[in-house]
């Protein structure tokens, strides 16, 4: 739905649950909120739903402008099997097991197994020795960075050639500001549990095989960690998603709506948009980037707007390349490659967009979608992309045997891209959390909370929607 399907300003709309946000949070918990049966209207300030979520095809070649795969989890998996989705995901192909590290000017593939962890050519005999003891490390206490506790546990090499690469892959993240606790809360309770992460891994894989043997599994064995996605993009689930809200009696997507200021009422919420058009709910959901979020609830209770002011955003462009096969000397038979920083290149990584997934370029083609910028390099975003183009070619030319041009391109740019779970990251929360207490009927959810993957949102926003059918939140 459009901006004109509500085209009177003086209008006044009213709903069950209101939320502001249709990124991939604000479309699942919506969709489970009409699916139970309540009045919905989800407001949108861009275009199409999705966020950050964008699939795009230009002619023969596919880009994914955000998220390029999805990790399939049981909740996850369920959510496709309620939306008729599972006959449609495609998987991932073999060769994305294999993910490359650059060290000098070659790549090596990272271990699929941990037995193999500590032969693997990339580490070498000092890290062996670390791994060797690590079971004997004592436990830390209290908050540490992630750039902390792994060389706490396992040394230097390590921290700089196996997380440092692995943080500015998934988060664009710096290691040495990211909250072992908050952005990787499993590590951080391994330690905590077994006082080892090798006895916490061992013994987390001892459980998975009981419940596998039990048949306890909760999903079928074949989509057990795959990644997958659609034939036409990860859009193909949000806008399944948005579908199933606008198909449901009563609720609605109005995109092109962008909210100016929010109120309490009695027996609910209201919210302005930029038209004048009011909207009125029982319950008000923001779920929306943090710092669009602290703008709208700054007037409305400073002490909710502080804690997430304090979220940080770096930018970070991707920039996918388009080549000829033979241009290419690697067979790019992998997932891709991550880049650690003390390398000196300013690309944090590649993916091998085309080995991943069928139909992602033209027959005798092969698609690259790199990524540069990031907390710890945010000035490359201030380069043009001319020079962003030129710059993933440098950084990426010796390691793969670029010997051509590309001959498509497309540049893409997140001024605020991925939110960081810096030290105090759970602290804020529970600012937030305590400032929320007085304010009841609202919700705030995001991927600045309980996990940045998209599967993380997908299920924080079905778990949001069934506290408030239970009057929890």
């Amino acid at each position: 739905m459009t901006a004109s399907d509500h085209d009177n300003p003086a209008s006044t709309q009213s709903t069950d649950t209101l939320i502001i946000g249709a990124g991939a949070s604000g479309l699942a918990a919506g969709w489970a909120l009409a699916r139970a049966g309540q009045r919905v209207t989800v407001l949108e300030a861009g275009d199409t739903p999705g966020g950050n979520i964008q699939s795009r095809r230009d002619e023969e070649w596919q880009v994914e402008i955000g998220p390029n795969t999805l990790m399939v989890k049981p909740p996850l998996y369920h959510l496709l099997e309620a939306l008729d989705l599972t006959e449609e995901a495609i998987f991932a192909g073999e060769a994305g097991k294999k993910r490359y590290i650059a060290k000098g000017k070659r790549m090596f593939a990272l271990p699929t197994h941990p037995l193999k962890a500590p032969f693997n050519p990339l580490l070498g005999p000092r890290s062996l020795g670390r791994i060797l003891r690590e079971p004997w490390v004592r436990r830390g206490s209290g908050e540490e960075t992630l750039a902390q506790f792994v060389e706490r546990r396992l040394g230097r090499h390590i921290l700089d050639y196996l997380v440092d690469p692995f943080v500015s892959g998934v988060y664009a993240g710096d290691p040495a500001r990211l909250s072992v606790q908050a952005a990787m809360p499993r590590l951080a309770a391994l330690e905590q549990e077994h006082g080892s992460l090798i006895r916490g891994g061992f013994a987390a894989m001892k459980r998975a095989k009981r419940e596998r043997r039990a048949g306890k599994e909760a999903m079928p064995r074949e989509w057990r960690g795959k990644l997958i996605s659609f034939p036409g993009g990860i859009q193909t689930l949000t806008d399944r998603l948005a579908a199933g809200i606008d198909a449901t009696d009563g609720s609605t997507i109005a995109c092109g709506r962008r909210v100016e200021s929010l109120r309490s009422v009695a027996g609910g919420w209201r919210a302005v948009d930029q038209d004048g058009t009011t909207w009125q709910a029982r319950h008000l959901v923001l779920a929306t980037p943090a710092h669009v979020s602290a703008d709208l609830l700054r007037p409305l209770d400073p002490m909710l707007a502080e804690p997430l002011d304090e979220i940080v955003y770096p930018p970070v462009a991707s920039v996918a390349l388009g080549f000829p096969s033979g241009v290419l000397a690697h067979p790019l038979d992998g997932f891709g490659v991550l880049i650690p920083r003390r390398e000196g290149r300013r690309t944090l990584g590649a993916l091998f967009s085309s080995t991943l997934f069928p139909n992602r370029a033209p027959h005798g083609h092969k698609l690259i979608t790199a990524f540069i910028g990031g907390r710890q390099d945010p000035e490359a975003l201030e380069m043009s992309d001319t020079e962003l183009v030129r710059q993933v070619g440098k950084d990426l030319g010796d390691l793969l045997g670029i010997e051509g041009q590309p001959v498509w391109q497309r540049v893409s740019r997140w001024e605020r891209a991925i939110p960081q779970y810096e030290l105090g990251h759970l602290a804020r929360i529970e600012r937030l959390d305590q400032a929320l207490e007085q304010h009841p009927g609202l919700s705030l959810i995001g991927n600045w909370r309980g996990g940045i993957a998209v599967g993380d949102c997908l299920e924080n926003g079905q778990a949001l929607a069934r506290r408030i059918l239970d009057g929890e939140d």
